[in-house]
């Protein structure tokens, strides 16, 4: 059986590897995320729409079915509201 203090120094070493496994990430996260607007830097300057083209990258990420029903329900509230 590991004594106490032996059982500690594991026990932070671990810790600190967790610790540092997460910093990275968040780097890492960080990184990526200036890329992303790097790359709608671009495409704005190319005279893309950068809100419709972040709108679409929402709708690729949903299910078919889930778009077509809060389409169906826009319609028929667009319709209530005179607005068709």
């Amino acid at each position: 059986m590991p004594e106490p203090d032996q059982t500690y120094r594991v026990t932070a070493e671990e810790l600190r590897q967790f610790i540092e496994r997460f910093e990275l990430l968040e780097q890492e996260k960080k990184d990526l995320a200036e890329q992303q607007k790097e790359v709608m830097a671009e495409a704005k300057g190319r005279g893309y729409d950068t809100s419709v083209m972040r709108k679409i990258i929402a709708l690729r990420k949903r299910d078919a079915n889930d778009i077509a029903e809060e389409e169906a329900v826009l319609e028929m509230y667009k319709e209530a509201m005179g607005m068709s």
